[in-house]
C-alpha cells in the first residue's frame, strides 16, 4: 500500500500529458506577461492595508525590516520554484512538483491545501475589493442597499453583490483565454504600479525624521495565548511572544507574509508559456524582486509621514496623507486599491483554476474537469465551477477568520517544493534543468526551516483549521482518488500485460 500512496508520475509522463489534443492548454505568455502576472497578484490589500497594522502592533517604523525579512523568505522559495517550473513546466505549481518528487499522496495533500488557499485568498480579495468599490461610491453620493453590500438588511438578509459580481466578471475572462487575461491585467497592473510610485514620491516629501525615533521600539511582553503570536513558540523555544523589538519584527514578518502571497500563482501558469524554461524563472523571480522593493519603500514613507503610534490599521496610506493636509489623496489611494484588487482576484482564481485542472487530469479528481474548450483552449468547466462556488462565498461571508488559512497553506506549499527539490536532484540528475537551484540541500532546508518558522508565528487555531482541511482531504483521496489514479490505473494495466500467460487471447 505505501508504494501506491509514494508512486511519483515521471517528469516525461506529465509533459506528455500536456500534448493530447483534449487536455492541452493554448501557449501565449511571455516572461514579461508572467511577471506582470506576479505583479498583480502580490501587490493588493498587503500594501495598502498590512503596512499600518504591524507598524502599531508589532514593529513601529522596523515594518520596512520585516517586508524584508519576508521577501527573502519567498526569494528562497521562489528560488527553488523556479528550478521546478522551468523542469517541469506543467500546469498544477506545487501539485505538480510533488507528484514527480514525493509521491501521489504528497502531491494530492499539497492540490487540496492550494486549492483551499486560492480559493479562500480569492474570495477575500474580492469582498476587500467590493469594500473600496462602495466607499467610493458612497463618496459620489450612490449608496447601495445594506442587504446588497454585505451587511445584514432589516430582514437578516446580506449579500455583498459587487464582490459576487466581481468574480463572476472575472470567470468569463479567464474561460474566454489566458492572452485576453494577461493584457486586462497589464493595464491594471500599471495603473496600480503608478499610484504606488506616486504615493512613494509625494510621500517622500513629508517625511519628518523624528518619526523614525526609535526606529524599533521597545521589546513588550504580550500573553501567549494571544492572536499576534502562535502559543508553539513558547512551548517549541521557551520564551513568550512579544511585540517590538527584535522579535517584534519577525512577529510582523509572519503577518506582512500575507503580501508577498501569489508570487507561487506564476507557475501555476507554466504550461501556458511560450518558452518556459526560460521565462519562468524570469517571471517569478522578477516580480517578486519588485514588489519586495515597492513594499519596503512603502513602508519607509509611511512610517515616515505619520509616526507609527499614530497610524490607521484600516487605511494607513490614505490617513498619512489626510495628517498632511491633503485629504484628496485618500479617494485616489482607494481608486488604486479598488483596481490593484482586481488583478488579484483574478490571478487567485487562475491558480487555483490550473490546480483543480491538473489533479483532475491525474484522475485524483473527476476526469469531466479536465477537457478543455475547444476554441479558447481554456479549462473551462473547472473555471466555471469554482468561479460560482467563490461567487457564493464572497457574497455570504468576509471570510475574515479564514484568511490566515491562506498564509500557513502558501507556507506549507514552500516547505512541499523545498523538499521536492532535494529529492528530485538525487532521483533524477539526468534532468535537463535551464534554472539550477544555487547550494543545493543548503539554501533548500534554510528555505523549509525559514517557512516552518513563519508557520509557529501563526495562531494555533489556524493550525486546527488546517488540520480539519487536510482531514477532509484524506478522506476524498482513499474514498475517490486513489481508485481513479490515471498513475495507478496506467501501473494495473501494464501489470495485468506482463502476467497474462503466454499464448492466451485478450478474452
Amino acid at each position: 500500500m505505501s508504494s501506491t500512496l509514494f508512486r511519483t508520475k515521471k517528469v516525461e509522463q506529465s509533459i506528455l500529458d500536456t500534448e493530447e489534443p483534449e487536455h492541452a492548454l493554448k501557449k501565449s505568455l511571455s516572461a514579461l506577461d508572467l511577471t506582470v502576472f506576479g505583479v498583480g497578484v502580490i501587490i493588493g490589500t498587503g500594501i495598502f492595508v498590512l503596512t499600518g497594522t504591524v507598524a502599531k502592533n508589532n514593529a513601529g517604523p522596523a515594518v520596512a525590516l520585516a517586508f524584508v525579512v519576508s521577501g527573502v523568505v519567498c526569494a528562497l522559495a521562489a528560488i527553488c520554484y523556479a528550478e521546478f517550473a522551468s523542469t517541469v513546466p506543467v500546469a498544477g505549481s506545487a501539485y505538480t512538483f510533488a507528484y514527480a518528487s514525493l509521491g501521489e499522496l504528497p502531491a494530492w495533500i499539497i492540490g487540496w491545501d492550494l486549492v483551499l488557499e486560492f480559493a479562500l485568498g480569492t474570495a477575500v480579495v474580492a469582498v476587500g475589493w467590493s469594500g473600496y468599490i462602495a466607499s467610493l461610491l458612497d463618496n459620489a453620493g450612490w449608496h447601495l442597499p445594506e442587504a446588497l453590500s454585505g451587511r445584514e438588511g432589516a430582514d437578516g438578509f446580506g449579500f455583498d453583490i459587487l464582490a459576487a459580481a466581481l468574480v463572476l466578471v472575472l470567470t468569463g475572462i479567464l474561460v474566454i483565454g489566458m492572452k485576453l487575461s494577461a493584457r486586462i491585467t497589464a493595464v491594471v497592473v500599471a495603473i496600480k504600479v503608478t499610484v504606488v510610485m506616486v504615493v512613494i514620491i509625494a510621500g517622500a516629501f513629508f517625511i519628518v525624521g523624528d518619526n523614525y525615533d526609535p526606529f524599533i521600539p521597545k521589546a513588550q511582553t504580550v500573553d501567549a495565548g494571544g492572536d499576534l503570536q502562535s502559543p508553539l513558540i513558547q512551548l517549541m523555544f521557551g520564551w513568550a511572544p512579544s511585540n517590538f523589538g527584535v522579535m517584534g519584527i519577525f512577529t510582523a514578518a509572519s503577518v506582512v507574509f500575507f503580501a508577498f502571497i501569489g508570487f507561487d500563482v506564476v507557475a501555476t501558469a507554466a504550461e501556458e508559456t511560450k518558452n518556459p524554461q526560460r521565462d519562468m524563472p524570469r517571471g517569478i523571480l522578477g516580480s517578486l524582486i519588485i514588489c519586495t522593493t515597492l513594499y519596503v519603500a512603502v513602508a519607509i514613507v509611511v512610517t515616515g509621514m505619520q509616526h507609527y503610534t499614530e497610524l490607521s490599521v484600516d487605511a494607513p496610506l490614505a490617513d498619512a496623507f489626510k495628517a498632511t493636509g491633503h485629504p484628496w489623496f485618500a479617494g485616489f489611494i482607494s481608486f488604486g486599491a479598488a483596481v490593484g484588487l482586481t488583478t488579484v482576484c483574478m490571478i487567485l482564481l487562475l491558480g487555483q483554476t490550473r490546480v483543480f485542472f491538473a489533479m483532475s487530469r491525474d484522475g485524483l479528481l473527476p476526469r469531466f474537469f479536465s477537457r478543455v474548450h475547444p476554441r479558447f483552449k481554456t479549462p473551462h468547466r473547472p473555471t466555471i465551477l469554482l468561479g460560482v462556488i467563490i461567487a457564493i462565498l464572497a457574497g455570504f461571508t468576509s471570510l475574515s477568520e479564514l484568511a490566515e488559512l491562506v498564509n500557513i497553506g502558501t507556507l506549507f506549499a514552500f516547505i512541499v517544493v523545498a523538499i521536492g527539490v532535494i529529492i528530485l536532484r538525487r532521483t533524477r540528475p539526468e534532468l535537463h534543468r535551464s534554472f539550477r537551484t544555487p547550494l543545493v540541500p543548503f539554501l533548500p532546508i534554510v528555505s523549509v526551516l525559514a517557512s516552518l518558522w513563519l508557520m509557529l508565528n501563526l495562531p494555533a487555531e489556524t493550525w486546527l483549521r488546517f488540520g480539519i482541511w487536510m482531514v477532509i482531504g484524506f478522506v476524498i483521496y482513499f474514498l475517490y482518488g486513489r481508485s481513479h489514479s490515471r498513475l495507478g490505473l496506467h501501473e494495473e494495466t501494464t501489470v495485468g500485460q506482463v502476467l497474462k500467460p503466454p499464448g492466451r487471447g485478450t478474452e
